[in-house]
């Protein structure tokens, strides 16, 4: 599988509620997509937030999100980690 780190921008203000709330609805449908969600985080300040996931393509990823109504801005490969 793939590893995609998405960004989200426009999010300004947002709590670490509503990032654990948005997080969890992707967690809720991502295996009908076969992707799996890892991580997220944000910076409330700018209204960035960042997702870590693993999935079969960049479009999958972005099914996901547009479906629990927070698409990702920009989606990008991670093909290399340390």
């Amino acid at each position: 599988m793939a590893e995609f780190m998405d960004v989200h921008h426009g999010m300004k203000g947002i709590t670490s509620d509503q990032l654990m709330e948005a997080h969890r609805a992707d967690l809720a449908i991502e295996g009908e997509e076969g992707v799996h969600f890892k991580q997220a985080w944000a910076d409330p300040d700018s209204g960035t937030v960042y997702c870590l996931s693993e999935g079969p393509s960049a479009d999958a990823v972005q099914r996901v999100h547009e479906r629990t109504g927070h698409p990702a801005d920009e989606i990008h490969a991670v093909p290399l980690t340390v």
